[in-house]
């Protein structure tokens, strides 16, 4: 596949690519035009968002017939609908008339019809063309359906890929069913959304998600619960895993499991962590909503639950406590700019106002990302600059960012052919 569409702009792209690539040392940050050149930028979504499974949203977004969501991979405009016979479907949001876009909204619910804006071109849910009005009498309707994508849902999680043949979706549905069965993510309710652009290339968003050695000083509010050690990559020295231990050994006890667990090549992992002597990620520590998953123990069976952390490159991150839930969506909108979704779900049957106080469930976040915004800027600005040269990670604070930087150019040298 090349990463542009003319064959002498591939082939210039190609060699951009693979030139920064030689020139990228293991173990340190990736030479600075892969930041923001074009050619790379052309080259990840080519490579990258073309081909992998890419977060779209929750299955509790789509729980009704006609309920759709709507995002951007890469070039790719797609929306997510619930058909009237129950199917989930993942088309291309383009009709098939001229192209105009068909749903604007980031979400919604067409009842019965997707409806083209432009000329009125009407599709069924499924896709099919339903009504094409004042057209040829020899068009043939069966031709000029919605294109469609892959669609795959994980524990309630909705995932899409535009790729002619997706990759394997099984293994990570499979390995973070047990984690996240107790949440009940389909049967969830959204309490609050939050989008940002932040003026940033998409892998200085998940390289800052992926380290917390910038925590201490950057991020206050979360430093009240999250711990500052590199538990989150299966770092941190035996003193600082050894409350996790706990949380884990109890956690198992009641049934729930809790282990690490990666794939080989490290674009996803889930597992279950201690908070810093707290039990949500709030400004106190204590739960931000009243009532507690339907599917996790009592509290007198486990206190504590900690904290689910599920990862998947290249598009999402996310948290799972006792009372809430947190996931996060990174889209790519440009080579410096990344749309960065952040959703807080509740269990069904929480009332705002009366179980949980929507202010106290969100302020820790909202002011991360904002931080974290800041920080992707500045370092956005200082990447650009013509004397930047990439240093070392540190091995004891970013290994995670040292994993996803090796999966990340595994993947352009797998697709460009390099060795």
């Amino acid at each position: 596949m090349s990463v542009t569409s003319h064959p002498n702009a591939a082939t210039a792209a190609q060699t951009v690519v693979r030139a920064l690539l030689d020139e990228h040392r293991p173990g340190h940050c990736l030479p600075g035009p892969m930041y923001h050149d074009p050619a790379v930028h052309a080259a990840d979504l080519d490579l990258v968002w073309h081909r992998e499974w890419v977060f779209a949203g929750h299955e509790c977004e789509l729980a009704e017939p006609g309920a759709y969501i709507t995002l951007t991979v890469g070039t790719h405009p797609l929306v997510v609908v619930r058909g009237t016979d129950g199917v989930l479907r993942a088309l291309h949001n383009v009709c098939r008339h001229r192209g105009a876009v068909l749903c604007e909204a980031p979400s919604g619910n067409t009842r019965r019809k997707l409806v083209c804006p432009y000329h009125q071109w009407a599709y069924e849910l499924d896709g099919s063309l339903y009504k094409a009005r004042a057209m040829p009498p020899d068009m043939t309707p069966s031709e000029l359906g919605l294109r469609p994508a892959h669609v795959g849902t994980a524990s309630g999680l909705v995932f899409v890929c535009v790729a002619d043949t997706p990759p394997p979706f099984e293994p990570f549905a499979a390995t973070v069913a047990a984690h996240l069965a107790p949440f009940d993510l389909a049967g969830a309710k959204i309490a609050h959304e939050s989008v940002l652009v932040e003026q940033g290339n998409w892998k200085l968003v998940m390289e800052n998600n992926r380290e917390c050695y910038h925590c201490r000083l950057s991020h206050p509010e979360l430093a009240k619960s999250f711990p500052l050690a590199p538990l989150h990559s299966g770092g941190g020295s035996e003193d600082e895993a050894r409350a996790t231990a706990e949380v884990v050994a109890a956690c198992e006890a009641a049934g729930l499991p809790s282990g690490f667990l990666m794939s080989d090549d490290f674009q996803y992992r889930v597992m279950r962590m201690a908070l810093e002597h707290a039990r949500s990620m709030t400004m106190d520590g204590e739960p931000a909503v009243a009532r507690r998953w339907a599917g996790l123990p009592g509290e007198d069976a486990v206190h504590d639950v900690g904290d689910v952390l599920l990862y998947h490159y290249p598009s999402m991150w996310s948290h799972y406590v006792g009372d809430h839930a947190l996931t996060f969506r990174m889209l790519p909108t440009g080579p410096t700019t990344t749309e960065l979704r952040t959703t807080w779900l509740v269990p069904a049957d929480a009332v705002e106002g009366e179980d949980y106080d929507l202010k106290t469930l969100t302020e820790v976040w909202l002011a991360t990302n904002d931080q974290d915004t800041a920080l992707v800027e500045r370092t956005q600005r200082g990447v650009m600059s013509p004397a930047f040269v990439p240093g070392p990670y540190s091995e004891v604070e970013e290994d995670g960012v040292i994993q996803f930087v090796a999966w990340y150019t595994a993947r352009l040298r797998a697709g460009l052919g390099c060795s």
